[in-house]
């Protein structure tokens, strides 16, 4: 059987879905500051390119540098882990149970993740879930970026790439800033803890 590549959307006959963000809205918690810290307590090599990062903070702050240029060099830590494929099951195999109750009661196959954490991090928590991810290009050894940061206005765009002409019928969210993908929805929907409330009136 030929393996899918890291960043191939699953093909979906499917005219509508219901698309959610997964950091702080399916999982409890940010998948990417829970993976660098999961790896920061297992290797040195990543605790002292934390350091680094910590000294471009200032330069981020005074806007020298761009979100997805601060994200892909923080993310620079992925060449310095072993075996990622390894490291990224293991993390799933302890993080899985993060999984908010409100969505395993919601969820559907045809189910789209649309997220800013790197997708070859969060799609094997799809996988396991059995729902398609579309996330942040980032190389898996390298941490490097490809394109943008997925998102605001990027999530839309990566989301129509993936599935021109889909409808979305639902999306949740736990953030106000992808207010530009809710827009695209038919209903959209807060999320706080396990609680969802009507998208508020821009």
């Amino acid at each position: 059987m030929a393996q899918r590549q890291e960043n191939e959307v699953p093909a979906q006959n499917v005219n509508r879905m219901n698309v959610y963000d997964f950091d702080n809205t399916i999982l409890r918690g940010d998948t990417t500051w829970r993976f660098t810290l999961w790896c920061a307590r297992r290797y040195g090599a990543v605790r002292r390119h934390l350091g680094r990062v910590l000294l471009r903070v200032p330069r981020f702050l005074a806007g020298k540098m761009t979100l997805t240029e601060g994200k892909s060099f923080l993310l620079g830590y992925f060449a310095l882990v072993p075996d990622m494929d390894a490291e990224i099951a293991r993390f799933w195999e302890a993080n899985m149970p993060r999984v908010k109750n409100w969505y395993l009661a919601a969820r559907r196959l045809d189910d789209v993740v649309v997220t800013a954490s790197p997708e070859c991090l969060v799609r094997p928590a799809c996988e396991r879930l059995g729902v398609a991810c579309v996330g942040t290009r980032a190389d898996r050894t390298t941490g490097v970026i490809t394109g943008k940061n997925c998102s605001g206005v990027e999530k839309v765009r990566r989301f129509r790439e993936a599935y021109p002409g889909a409808k979305i019928e639902a999306f949740y969210s736990d953030s106000l800033r992808d207010s530009p993908l809710a827009r695209e929805a038919n209903r959209a929907y807060l999320v706080k803890g396990e609680t969802l409330s009507p998208w508020p009136e821009p």
